[in-house]
């Protein structure tokens, strides 16, 4: 039986547990069994390798933390490939960690369409502030930040961190996962995408004219981390989901220079502002493409004015690699959720499952199965699940197969590919759609654009009684196989 979002964050006596930390994350995986403690690693791209190695290992790997970094105090450490499994994932949601792919992506489903958002708590202290720093005693790299790949342009100490700016008109709060890049002591490069929530505010500062004031945290509970790189509901702030999601109010305190609110107990922020026309080379960087898609650039910059850091800080590192990675792995469980409700809200009957291939990045593939009740309905699901919130942003294909097919399962997937779709009739083009400058396909003076492909791979409405059996057994006949023969089988 497993628990919900909800309920596995409730104490015995009915009230909701205390919000955790990243140090109380890595006490729970590390009873789960799946920490594994390096000493002695490289800051330069060497803890990048060794975190490559992890991501390749999928449900094998194990959270990394290193430790007694060279050139660094002993204490001053990483921590990578937080959710690349899905029993860590599940934990990180206060969920049961006995899932499948299929059953952990439904039940996700059914929560965050029904959970209650919860304001963060604002309070006076927390142990972020027991070190800061401003003026001349700045100095990011006191911080021991990898240079992740061999090729990047520096070191980049954001990329399991989430930037905090407010709308200057509406005062909503918006926590965003961009990559940040140390220019020098007290300056950073934070690329974000057209398009996305933090860009749209810091757009709208400089066109007054104005600086954009920023907070940038560099470690946190992991599910701070991921409610940064999903598609939040517009206008929803991250710590009202999170908090929601934990049935416990995030506790944050209000930064006293940029007036934003920070998460009491990170391991290290930073306040700063990002003036108009400040900008200075930032990139390339290996991005969740598995791509060196961008190359160096002029982009914004931020002043920084504050360092805030407990004591002995941890860096959340969450570089993307060559798929499959962590940095898409765990995107993929909730981006399959979010685009399921999003279909279901838009009026799609018998919605079955939804899976977002991690080899795509958890963007550019999208898998859909349906039982079919209409002519068109194949044609529906994959126009809204390939144009709704949740992955309009650098899609490609949209696959639409009939209910007897586990998305999940690649090769269930390519086989209704193979044998339901016929090309000259079953693939829609649609062009100009929503890319960006990560699209590895598309020229670099082409940026902004892409097509997708729609993909009905179901069995023919109009002659699905007439198409052809699955030669397969049928489920009661597997099910006394199972039982009669399976302990051998499992020999």
């Amino acid at each position: 039986m497993t628990q919900s979002i909800l309920e596995a964050n409730e104490l015995k006596d009915g009230t909701a547990a205390p919000a955790r930390d990243l140090r109380q994350w890595i006490e729970q995986v590390d009873k789960l069994g799946e920490l594994t403690a390096i000493d002695g690693a490289d800051w330069d791209t060497e803890i990048g390798a060794v975190t490559e190695l992890g991501h390749h290992m999928g449900e094998q790997s194990s959270a990394l933390l290193f430790d007694n970094i060279k050139g660094y105090p002993s204490g001053y450490r990483v921590l990578s490939n937080t959710l690349n499994s899905l029993k860590r994932l599940a934990l990180t949601l206060h969920m049961d960690t006995n899932y499948t792919r299929s059953e952990f992506v439904k039940d996700v489903k059914r929560h965050i369409g029904s959970v209650k958002h919860v304001s963060p708590e604002i309070v006076k202290d927390g142990p972020v502030m027991e070190n800061v720093y401003e003026g001349k005693d700045i100095d990011l790299f006191r911080f021991p930040t990898p240079k992740w790949h061999e090729l990047d342009g520096g070191r980049y100490i954001g990329t399991g961190s989430v930037d905090i700016t407010r709308d200057p008109d509406s005062g909503w709060v918006n926590l965003g996962t961009y990559r940040v890049m140390i220019h020098d002591e007290n300056t950073l490069a934070f690329y974000i995408s057209p398009g996305k929530h933090g860009r749209i505010m810091r757009e709208k500062y400089y066109a007054k004219g104005e600086p954009c004031k920023v907070a940038i945290s560099f470690g946190h509970d992991p599910l701070i981390f991921l409610a940064g790189g999903m598609e939040v509901p517009n206008g929803v702030c991250e710590y009202d989901w999170v908090g929601g999601l934990q049935k416990a109010p995030v506790p944050v305190i209000i930064g006293g220079y940029t007036g934003l609110p920070i998460p009491a107990a990170a391991e290290i922020v930073i306040e700063g502002e990002s003036v108009p026309g400040e900008e200075r080379n930032e990139g390339p960087f290996g991005e969740w493409t598995g791509y060196y898609a961008s190359s160096m650039r002029a982009e914004p910059t931020i002043r920084v004015k504050r360092i805030y850091h407990r004591n002995n800080p941890i860096i959340l590192g969450a570089p993307p690699t060559r798929p499959p990675c962590e940095f898409n792995y765990m995107r993929c469980y909730l981006r399959s959720a979010m685009i399921w409700q999003e279909l279901e809200a838009a009026g799609v009957p018998d919605v079955r499952g939804v899976w977002c291939h991690e080899s795509g990045g958890s963007r550019l593939m999208v898998f859909v199965s349906i039982k079919q009740r209409y002519p068109g309905h194949a044609r529906q699901a994959g126009m809204i699940a390939g144009y709704c919130h949740s992955a309009a942003y650098l899609g490609r294909y949209v696959v639409v197969v009939d209910d007897d097919i586990d998305v999940t399962n690649t090769n269930d997937v390519l086989w209704a590919i193979a044998t339901r779709s016929n090309p000259d009739q079953d693939i829609e083009i649609i062009r100009r759609s929503w890319s960006g400058a990560l699209d590895p396909i598309i020229p670099k003076d082409q940026k902004g654009h892409s097509s997708r492909a729609i993909i009905d791979a179901c069995r023919p409405y109009e002659w699905i009684h007439d198409f052809p059996p699955v030669a397969e057994s049928s489920d009661a006949l597997r099910r006394a196989a199972q039982l009669k023969w399976g302990k051998i089988l499992a020999k």
